[in-house]
């Protein structure tokens, strides 16, 4: 009797998950060996998610639907959980995979747990060391961690993070960060859309700088002061220009409009496509940053960072000199600001610095593994 091909259950909820699942969801899809795949997503992300499905080219199978006004983390995992289950029992599939710390990812992992179906891990590893920044992300990635079978790590640090950890090093595979799949894909095939053209053009001689912050900590004090600051820098230096995609969240939209409105070279925009905002990073001078994934794809394209927050799980873009930390003290980033503009080398070295979080090929590597563990094939145990 012919053997069934084997069944994956990729389950993912926001930007980017997606983003980094969409290359392997695609290898899977293009083996000649043959994967059933099953996508499910919670929609955690409403607005920012469809795109990049479509984008991508996503087959959603299942949509969760379970985001509802002002509802807290508890109540998405709660509706992931009770969801998800029942199509988890109708589809029996041989491993669910999982990537990240989001509420969606931690939902999925112990709903994986509870019905005896293994769990794969992509992006395992990462620790601030503070559990409560970010929150309450930081909290779900040691959790997943304990919940997940096989564990797929960015960079060796990461790696080395669970074998301290006591994770069995025959389940841990050191594979790259698929979002720079993703991120040379789009460098590839994309072109300027119009958007991107005229916030181009309005800015052209310009020194560009990005600006994403949305992360829960920043909210409040934090993200106004350093508004500020950005702000105040822009006004005195007439030859730099902040472009600001705008997060919906209403806390971050009312910010926005309240402290940057009004500055004819501060632009802000609502959010983008993937591949119109990474034409627009690719175009900068300066990325300031609270997002986690913009650490890894700064390096992709040569860009100095910025690190809006206190503490990061990536140290190895600080480490490589791509990104600096800024803490939590807006006087700190005002003189960190000053610093790049004074120095004006530091993008220059930059672009010579080789990607800690990979070289494009991840998405590869997480299939083959997947494909030899649930064909039991021990070889893989040894990645």
């Amino acid at each position: 009797m012919k053997k069934r091909n084997k069944k994956i259950l990729t389950l993912f909820g926001t930007r980017p998950e997606i983003i980094k699942l969409a290359p392997i969801i695609r290898e899977m899809e293009e083996r000649e060996e043959g994967f059933q795949t099953v996508n499910v997503t919670s929609a955690q992300h409403t607005d920012l998610l469809y795109p990049f499905v479509r984008l991508f080219g996503i087959r959603l199978d299942h949509d969760l639907h379970v985001m509802v006004p002002k509802q807290t983390p508890n109540q998405v995992c709660a509706r992931v959980l009770s969801l998800l289950e029942p199509i988890l029992e109708k589809e029996q599939p041989d491993l669910i995979l999982i990537q990240g710390d989001t509420t969606t990812a931690l939902a999925g992992a112990l709903a994986g747990f509870h019905l005896h179906i293994p769990v794969g891990h992509v992006e395992a590893g990462l620790r601030s060391g503070n559990p409560l920044s970010p929150f309450p992300e930081e909290m779900n990635r040691r959790l997943i961690t304990q919940l997940a079978t096989y564990h797929f790590v960015a960079t060796a640090r990461n790696r080395g993070t669970l074998l301290a950890e006591g994770v069995s090093a025959q389940r841990t595979f050191l594979t790259g960060n698929p979002v720079v799949d993703s991120l040379k894909m789009m460098l590839e095939k994309c072109s300027v859309s119009s958007t991107v053209a005229c916030l181009l053009k309005r800015t052209l001689g310009l020194k560009r700088i990005v600006l994403t912050t949305h992360r829960r900590e920043s909210f409040g004090e934090a993200m106004a002061e350093n508004l500020k600051v950005l702000r105040s820098f822009v006004e005195r230096h007439e030859d730099t220009a902040l472009l600001f995609p705008v997060h919906p969240n209403p806390i971050v939209v009312d910010l926005a409009r309240t402290l940057l409105g009004g500055c004819p070279r501060i632009h802000l925009i609502e959010p983008m496509n993937y591949d119109e905002f990474i034409v627009l990073l690719s175009h900068s001078w300066l990325i300031v940053s609270d997002s986690g994934g913009i650490q890894e794809e700064a390096p992709s394209l040569g860009k100095p960072l910025l690190i809006l927050r206190e503490n990061t799980e990536r140290p190895e873009a600080v480490e490589s000199s791509v990104a600096r930390l800024v803490g939590g003290c807006a006087k700190r980033l005002g003189t960190m600001l000053e610093e790049v503009i004074e120095d004006g080398v530091w993008a220059k070295e930059i672009s010579k610095t080789e990607n800690p979080f990979g070289r494009g090929d991840s998405g590869r590597r997480i299939v083959d593994i997947i494909s030899r563990v649930l064909r039991g094939d021990n070889d893989a145990l040894q990645v």
